[in-house]
């Protein structure tokens, strides 16, 4: 599944494809559905006949520079661009944005949520950010964003940097700490170093950001029990609003993955097995919640009600996301679409005033209400009404074998006719469980 074999059958963590993050497959969007699906998509008004409203519409703006890239990354990511070549794909985003302008179907429509992701979008200057910021929020303001997001890594962080970003209205701080000792870090290509993570930590905390996150990464190469423990109590000590934690995988696109496959030997550090990084997140988890922290989904643990994460809410449940930058996803009007990939192409389709799509799928109803199932499934539970409302559809019906398979293999808690919900263990191993309720002609195809 996923081109990686079913780490529930298998001990150590092979090279493919893990986490689920849309459906259809990746796999299964085309270039010829940019023409056909997309463009008609997007010169149609969003607002249905009847009443009914508008679905939310976010931003997500990629920000493909780092200062390193990690072993384990396989984004869309750049080390050696000069700041000219910066401040030259900066001007692309605002480019896009402003094409975007002309667009029926997002005219007239707030933003929802915005979201700066990477890459490393802190490592752009104070100065690149005022003005990328400026221009953007020129055409259409950002006043009505439930959330803002960005992604930080630790060693690019300044006071006055921080103090702008919280100044753009930034409300969700996310610090990509993956680990606190600096071996591991220095062996996973990571560029910070653990007296960064404390330094940057206290200035976004003085500077009142609504809510700070940390970012933890289980099974990292090199890890151990002894060190897993030591950052969970380390996170635990700083009282962050929220954590993220991911287990460890290995796409085909990673340096990881590349020596594994060839046999190089780059690494001596292995990655840990998959029953290892279950058990170290349902450690973690189990010691947040014994400090009061609330685990809502099978990566993030929040401390209150108050700390939210509206870009993964609101995608789980059908919003429209239009992505700026080179590779970025979005879904407009009912279709998945996909930017042009590569840095030339991408940039000389915007100079050249176009859209620069490379590739769409417009799901069914049906492949529809799958995607959002198998997505909410990622919180534990499912609330049956939800989709009855949204799709007319009993999904305890629709999905009555896959459901059952849960259940008799043991990672169903409960059940009633309004809800059912997953075992902890279940849980940590959602994305596994997941494809079972694709539809036949996509659970074994390549998922990318």
């Amino acid at each position: 599944m996923h081109n990686a074999q079913d780490p529930a059958a298998v001990a150590d963590t092979e090279v493919g494809s893990y986490f689920v993050a849309n459906y259809p497959p990746f796999s299964m969007w085309t270039e010829d559905a940019v023409e056909a699906q997309a463009r008609p998509a997007l010169s149609r008004p969003s607002l249905p006949a009847g009443d009914s409203p508008r679905v939310p519409l976010g931003l997500y703006l990629h920000i493909p520079f780092c200062r390193k890239r990690c072993h384990f990354c396989y984004f869309r990511v750049y080390t050696n661009k000069n700041a000219q070549e910066v401040e030259s794909y900066l001007d692309l985003l605002a480019r896009e944005w402003e094409l975007y302008g002309s667009v029926e179907a997002l005219a007239g429509r707030p933003l929802d949520f915005v979201y700066f992701g990477g890459g490393t979008p802190s490592f752009l200057s104070t100065g690149q950010l005022d003005r990328l910021v400026t221009r953007l929020t020129k055409r259409t303001p950002w006043t009505t964003a439930e959330e803002i997001t960005f992604e930080c890594e630790p060693g690019t962080l300044t006071q006055a940097k921080l103090s702008a970003i919280r100044q753009m209205g930034v409300t969700r701080l996310s610090l990509g700490v993956e680990n606190f000792d600096d071996k591991i870090l220095e062996a996973n290509g990571r560029a910070h170093r653990s007296p960064e993570i404390g330094r940057a930590y206290g200035f976004a905390r003085k500077l009142g950001f609504p809510q700070i996150n940390i970012d933890l990464i289980a099974g990292m190469l090199g890890e151990t029990d002894e060190n897993w423990h030591r950052c969970v109590e380390q996170t635990l000590a700083l009282e962050p609003d929220s954590v993220t934690i991911y287990q460890m995988e290995l796409p085909y696109n990673t340096t990881i993955s590349a020596d594994k496959l060839k046999g190089t030997g780059q690494f001596a550090e292995t990655v840990a097995d998959w029953a290892t990084k279950r058990r170290w997140v349902k450690e973690a988890f189990a010691a947040l919640e014994s400090a009061g922290y609330h685990v809502g989904s099978a990566y993030t643990a929040v401390r209150d009600s108050n700390a939210k994460f509206v870009y993964r809410d609101r995608l789980w449940q059908g919003a429209d996301l239009l992505g700026l930058g080179v590779a970025s996803f979005g879904h407009i009007n009912g279709v998945h679409v996909q930017n042009l990939d590569k840095w030339d192409t991408y940039g000389a389709a915007v100079t050249n005033g176009q859209l620069p799509l490379a590739r769409a799928y417009q799901p069914t109803p049906d492949e529809r209400l799958i995607r959002e199932f198998v997505l909410q499934l990622k919180r534990g539970w499912i609330a049956t009404e939800y989709f009855q409302n949204a799709y007319g559809v009993n999904v305890t019906e629709r999905f009555r074998m896959e459901i059952a398979t849960l259940k008799s293999e043991g990672w169903l808690n409960t059940q009633t006719p309004e809800r059912f919900e997953l075992t902890r263990d279940g849980l940590l191993r959602v994305d596994t469980l997941l494809p079972r309720f694709f539809l036949p002609q996509h659970q074994d195809v390549r998922y990318t």
